[in-house]
């Protein structure tokens, strides 16, 4: 069985992406950190559905927390399947924008996918055989005002993508991106992007699914995305 580590695991987005790969049969690593207690609920719904998962709880901020949580976790076999999901939202304009937002938010989605990648990749290549999806964002190809750390992390992540595919593609791994639009979440409520609203900004007059997107995510993590490596795949109704 094949193990997969899914960062943030435990929001939306995550968690369908986690509930996605445990029905193609791999062993799901929910990882959560803010809310620990979400990542739980959700591996145990994965168990409760006779799939197979567990949560893990570690600060991908943290370098050195990171490299002894892949230690821990590698005992077990390697990770085969990464989706880094886990990312921060601090939005302002840049004029008055912390240091300190600033910062957060790029150590969430840009230092933690290194944190995390770094020590899986050697046992992974070792395989032979190996996934790694980075969730960008559409900020990061079309901007979004008071984003500018939000789109400048997830900008990071299609080039760190495109430049590990190149490493990565003669030991048999594919490392790929995904930029989602509009998906529903509380977030996108709490922003007040009502239907309405949704339906004039986006050519097919909805918001996502987070369904959707794990169904994208599971596809790059199968078999069957064996020849797709270093590209951005955008899921966003049409919006760019």
């Amino acid at each position: 069985m094949r193990r997969a580590l899914v960062t943030g695991g435990g929001s939306p987005i995550g968690a369908a992406i986690a509930h996605a790969l445990a029905a193609q049969g791999a062993h799901v690593l929910v990882h959560g950190h803010a809310n620990p207690a979400r990542a739980e609920a959700v591996a145990a719904a994965i168990r409760a559905g006779g799939g197979s998962a567990e949560a893990v709880a570690f600060d991908l901020t943290e370098a050195a927390a990171t490299a002894a949580a892949a230690e821990r976790l590698l005992e077990d076999g390697p990770v085969q399947i990464l989706v880094h999901n886990a990312g921060a939202h601090d939005d302002a304009p840049m004029a008055g924008m912390s240091a300190a937002q600033w910062r957060h938010v790029i150590a969430v989605s840009l230092d933690g996918f290194f944190h995390v990648a770094r020590p899986l990749l050697l046992p992974m290549i070792g395989t032979r055989w190996g996934r790694i999806v980075a969730m960008s964002s559409l900020s990061a190809i079309m901007g979004n005002r008071g984003q500018a750390n939000y789109a400048a992390a997830k900008a990071g992540l299609i080039g760190a993508v495109r430049a590990l595919s190149l490493e990565c593609a003669p030991r048999g791994v594919t490392v790929n991106a995904v930029a989602p639009g509009i998906i529903e979440s509380p977030a996108v409520e709490a922003a007040g992007l009502t239907r309405e609203r949704i339906a004039k900004m986006v050519p097919a007059r909805r918001a996502g699914r987070p369904e959707e997107v794990a169904e994208l995510v599971a596809f790059l993590a199968s078999d069957r995305a064996g020849y797709i490596t270093g590209q951005c795949i955008s899921i966003n109704g049409g919006l760019a």
